[in-house]
């Protein structure tokens, strides 16, 4: 089983925000991923998709978007991104997933040997009281998470961390939060938001031996990022 990764699609099937205004690196760039998607991936492959799904507003409006991720090979796994308004209670996006798409929200998930988990994050290193209270939870849900994770993994597992949210700042040094992944031994983390030509970015940065996975769609080229096999 082979492990993928890509984050940041910003579907909509409304085609009322459109991509390709933020240039010519989004022009065409959800068929490129789709051919790429097929060409890669296999019905028992995984693909984790880290954040920003969907431009809808509600679940409703996302379903059209849902179910065409559904529909590409493979089974997914999919974390809450900060543009991801549609996602609502976890027990009613779960509900109207299609058969083969998981949701990952401050939990851990189990696909044979593969354990998914993880949470959204937020930005670091503000000041503003609203975002280190939003960071200061977010903590606290990835360290549910993991722990959720250590009771579920077996000799033999692979683990992978999803967050939305860089689990660091622009200078790429250890956080709170790479300190506490590192405490839990993942394989690997995978993350997106970040875009742009000019955006501070490395496609792979290592922290105490994980290697951490950038997998914004317009960073990687609009290509599926292969993580790992099981």
């Amino acid at each position: 089983m082979k492990v993928f990764a890509i984050s940041d699609l910003h579907l909509d099937s409304t085609q009322s925000k459109p991509m390709d205004i933020f240039g010519p690196g989004w022009e065409g760039y959800w068929q490129k991923i789709k051919d790429d998607w097929r060409a890669k991936v296999s019905d028992g492959d995984v693909v984790l998709l880290a954040g920003d799904l969907s431009w809808a507003m509600s679940l409703d409006d996302a379903l059209p978007d849902i179910s065409e991720v559904g529909a590409l090979p493979g089974v997914k796994f999919i974390l809450r991104g900060n543009h991801d308004y549609w996602w609502s209670a976890i027990g009613r996006v779960r509900e109207a997933l299609p058969q083969g798409m998981f949701a990952v929200q401050n939990d851990c998930l189990r696909l044979g040997c593969l354990l998914v988990c993880g949470s959204r994050l937020w930005t670091l290193g503000s000041s503003k009281d609203e975002d280190v209270k939003i960071a200061d939870r977010e903590f606290i849900r990835l360290s549910l998470s993991l722990q959720s994770m250590r009771a579920m993994r077996n000799d033999g597992d692979k683990v992978v961390v999803m967050t939305h949210y860089p689990p660091f700042d622009a200078t790429f040094a250890d956080s709170r939060f790479t300190d506490l992944i590192a405490e839990y031994s993942p394989d690997a983390v995978v993350y997106g938001h970040l875009h742009g030509k000019d955006v501070r970015a490395r496609l792979v940065v290592d922290k105490k031996g994980i290697p951490y996975y950038l997998t914004s769609c317009d960073l990687v080229g609009n290509k599926l990022t292969h993580i790992l096999d099981v």
